[in-house]
């Protein structure tokens, strides 16, 4: 198989791979986050939807995950996550430290 026939199948992998993460959405309402604690498989990637139903941004943040962003007021934020093996993952809100905690539990 010539280079470019080759890299060609690697990408089409690619892309097939990233279109079959199974999607998981967290809300953000009243400076909270539901569900707290939101399970996903291990050794899978996974898309993570954030919405933000408050009327005031939070920024979305985790360094296990590598995320941070601010997501606007009333609108949402989509994050994919690499395969990660089994275990607990901590993300917040880092404007409302206090009351925006959760954990992505991996099993």
């Amino acid at each position: 198989m010539n280079r470019i026939a080759t890299a060609f199948l690697i990408l089409i992998t690619g892309f097939a791979g990233a279109a079959s993460a199974e999607t998981y959405t967290l809300t953000i309402k009243d400076h909270k986050f539901d569900p707290a604690e939101l399970k996903i498989p291990a050794d899978k990637p996974a898309t993570l939807v954030v919405k933000n139903l408050d009327g005031t941004p939070e920024e979305f943040e985790s360094k296990p995950l590598r995320i941070e962003k601010v997501v606007p007021a009333n609108s949402e934020a989509t994050f994919q996550i690499r395969a990660l093996k089994a275990g607990r993952y901590k993300f917040f809100g880092e404007f409302h430290e206090d009351s925006a905690k959760g954990e992505v539990v991996v099993e």
